[in-house]
């Protein structure tokens, strides 16, 4: 039985994403690792791996347009972003926009954690061979991961906006990464 104490501390509607939908954002983890996340609408987003400002990023150079996702308002400004890439890596992203943080928690398929190279790709441009690496395999034993970030740039891009994320990381202009707001 749901408290009423605890349904008052849940969000008036956590299919309200307004304020979420159309976000471009740049993070850092406390690793380094610095990406990029674009909210494309209530069920996609791109993403790019850039290099790391710290630490060795295996995954830098990877890109993905229209992963499909799933979201939800956690809070008044939190949300969760969830989804399976077609590697086989689960992916959850817990996001307050408002304080402006990342959480990330990932669970790497075996063969990513392997040969991380093997990602470092337009994703959507080599679909049937990453599938074919995933159903190689191996997927287990997967490689958790779980890491905290600061959200240094966010913009509203509208939603479906194909030209935020249009390109290879390694082809942004100087100082794309370096903007902060």
């Amino acid at each position: 039985m749901v408290t009423s104490q605890f349904a008052t501390q849940l969000p008036q509607d956590n299919q309200d994403l307004s304020a979420l939908l159309g976000q471009h954002l740049i993070y850092t983890y406390s690793n380094g690792w610095q990406y990029e996340l674009y909210i494309k609408n209530n069920d996609r987003v791109d993403y790019r791996v850039h290099p790391s400002i710290k630490d060795v990023n295996p995954l830098t150079g990877r890109w993905v347009k229209d992963q499909k996702t799933v979201i939800a308002r956690l809070g008044d400004s939190m949300y969760s972003i969830a989804w399976n890439e077609p590697t086989g890596t689960c992916v959850n992203l817990v996001l307050d926009i408002g304080q402006r943080w990342v959480h990330f928690t990932g669970f790497l398929a075996k063969w990513v954690s392997d040969h991380p190279e093997r990602t470092v790709v337009f994703q959507n441009e080599h679909l049937p061979e990453i599938q074919a690496y995933r159903d190689t395999g191996p997927i287990a034993p997967q490689t958790p991961a779980n890491l905290f970030g600061t959200i240094s740039y966010a913009e509203d891009s509208g939603i479906d906006n194909e030209a935020v994320i249009a390109c290879a990381p390694g082809e942004v202009p100087d100082g794309f990464l370096d903007r902060t707001n």
